[in-house]
C-alpha cells in the first residue's frame, strides 16, 4: 500500500513540512523537484498548489491531502474531511477571507458595493456571498498583487488574511468577512473506503493533531519535599493537574506536568521559592489526547 498524499505548494509548504516534523515525518524537498522524499515507505508526497488540491483529490490522482477549507469550498469539491488542522504560513490559527475597500472609501458594508468591481483569487465563493446578502456586483480574477488594485482597477477586493496587516499597510480597510478558513487534511472518498489507506490516514490524523495539541505547551518536572508540596501546586495553574509520584525516600516527590510556554518564565522563580527542586524545562513535540 502506497498513501499518495498532497503537500501544498507554496504558502503554507514550510509550515506544513515543519507541523509533519513535529509529527515525527521528516520531508525533504528540493527546488527542482515536485516529489519530496519522505521517510516513510508507505507514503509518496507531491507538491502540488493548495488552490488545485482538492480537485485532484477528489478525481482520484492523489489518495489524500492538505489544504485550506477555503479553495474546498471554492471548487465544492467532493471530499472527505479527515481532520481539521488550524495553522496557518504565519502562526497556528485560522485565516480570514475578508471584504476590504480604501480607508476613505465612502463604502460601509457590503450592500454599498452593488454594481461596482470586486477583485479576488476566491471568485465561486465571492459570488455566493454577495448572493446571499442579496449584491450584485462584478467579480473578477485577480492573479496577485490583489491589495494594490483599489480604487483604481476595482472599488474593493476579497482577500486572505491573518493579522490584517498587509491590508492596513495599503491602506484597506476590513468591511466584511466572507469566510473563515483553517487547514484540513482531506481523503478521496475511494481512498477513505479502503482498509489499509484509511488507517494510515487515521494514523496520520493522530500524529499532526498530536503535534498541534503540544504547540506553546513545554513539560515541567521538578522534586519537591512532602512539606513544601501545598506550596508548589498552589504554583501551578489550578486547572492543570500534575502527575505526582513518591522518589526512593518518601519524604520526597516527583512532581510533572504541562504547561504554556509562555508562562513558564514566571512560574519556574515562584516554584523555587515554594521549594521545588531540580526544575527541568523540557520541548514537546506531541500531545496526544
Amino acid at each position: 500500500m502506497t498513501l499518495r498524499l498532497g503537500i501544498p505548494k507554496g504558502s503554507l509548504e514550510n509550515a506544513t513540512i515543519d507541523l509533519f516534523r513535529r509529527a515525527g515525518f521528516t520531508i525533504t524537498t528540493s527546488t527542482r523537484s515536485y516529489f519530496p522524499h519522505i521517510d516513510d515507505p508507505e507514503i509518496e508526497c507531491m507538491l502540488i498548489r493548495a488552490q488545485e488540491m482538492a480537485r485532484y483529490v477528489e478525481d482520484g490522482i492523489l489518495d489524500a491531502g492538505l489544504t485550506g477549507r477555503d479553495w474546498i469550498e471554492e471548487n465544492e469539491a467532493n471530499v472527505v474531511a479527515v481532520a481539521d488542522l488550524i495553522y496557518a504560513k504565519q502562526s497556528f490559527g485560522k485565516v480570514r477571507w475578508v471584504l476590504a475597500v480604501p480607508e476613505n472609501s465612502p463604502f460601509r458594508s457590503v450592500h454599498d458595493l452593488q454594481g461596482k468591481i470586486i477583485a479576488t483569487e476566491l471568485v465561486a465563493t465571492t459570488r455566493r456571498y454577495l448572493a446571499s446578502h442579496g449584491v450584485t456586483a462584478k467579480v473578477e480574477f485577480s492573479w496577485g498583487a490583489t491589495e494594490v488594485k483599489p480604487p483604481v482597477l476595482a472599488d474593493a477586493i476579497v482577500e486572505v488574511t491573518e493579522t490584517g496587516s498587509s491590508l492596513r499597510a495599503n491602506k484597506l480597510k476590513i468591511i466584511g468577512t466572507v469566510l473563515e478558513s483553517n487547514t484540513q487534511l482531506i481523503a478521496n472518498p475511494a481512498s477513505w473506503e479502503d482498509p489499509a489507506r484509511r488507517r494510515k490516514l487515521e494514523d496520520i490524523r493522530m500524529l499532526l493533531e498530536g503535534a498541534i495539541n503540544a504547540l506553546g505547551k513545554v513539560g515541567l518536572m521538578l522534586n519537591v519535599h512532602r512539606q513544601c508540596l501545598p506550596a508548589v501546586l498552589a504554583v501551578l495553574p489550578a486547572l492543570k493537574r500534575p502527575t505526582i509520584s513518591h522518589l526512593s525516600d518518601e519524604e520526597w516527590f516527583a512532581v510533572n506536568t504541562i504547561l504554556d510556554e509562555s508562562t513558564v518564565r514566571d512560574i519556574i522563580p515562584r516554584l523555587k521559592q515554594a521549594g521545588g527542586e531540580g526544575i527541568v524545562e523540557y520541548p514537546l513535540n506531541k500531545i496526544v489526547l
